[in-house]
């Protein structure tokens, strides 16, 4: 009978620390929301930048295959670069 005893209570105890943990953080998120600042209504219109032209395009393309065959522990030979493109 204590064995259960003893299980019961170690469940018990972990499952109310995991409600006092939830309740903390709910509590926590409330406090934040209430210091939050409210970002300013005023809308810009989005700037966009043109890519600057890669000079060494083929010299890139060589060093980015050529780190990707030493990371895969294949040879150069064996990867084709169907598209590069700047993301």
């Amino acid at each position: 009978m204590s064995d259960w005893f003893v299980v019961g209570m170690g469940v018990g105890t972990v499952f109310t620390g995991l409600v006092c943990i939830i309740v903390f953080c709910m509590i926590m998120s409330g406090i934040c929301r209430l210091f939050a600042k409210k970002p300013k209504e005023t809308q810009v219109a989005p700037v966009q930048h043109s890519a600057p032209e890669i000079q060494n395009r083929q010299e890139l393309i060589a060093a980015v295959s050529a780190a990707l065959a030493e990371e895969l522990g294949t040879d150069i030979s064996a990867i084709r670069i169907h598209s590069f493109k700047k993301v």
